[in-house]
């Protein structure tokens, strides 16, 4: 079982809002997921990402695999950043 970090799509017609989730590959976008991460709004400016740090790191010490904007928005975020020296044994 592949295991994403990916976003699921709320909100209204053209007013996105997506929440991060881990989620079995397999599984619809919008369908079933495992674990909420985390929010986020494009539509505020600046855009608006909440993410629990603690959940994040977790899942991808598991082997959970983010999509390029999930990856995208944990850079900016820093977690990447703390994954690799976790990974990297700093």
């Amino acid at each position: 079982m592949a295991v994403k970090i990916r976003l699921k799509r709320m909100g209204a017609k053209k007013a996105p809002f997506y929440r991060i989730i881990v989620a079995d590959s397999r599984s619809p976008r919008d369908g079933r997921f495992i674990e909420k991460v985390g929010t986020y709004n494009p539509l505020v400016s600046p855009a608006e990402v909440k993410i629990d740090e603690e959940i994040a790191l977790k899942w991808l010490n598991n082997g959970a695999i983010p999509t390029d904007t999930v990856k995208n928005l944990f850079s900016k975020a820093g977690i990447m950043e703390k994954f690799h020296n976790s990974k990297q044994g700093k």
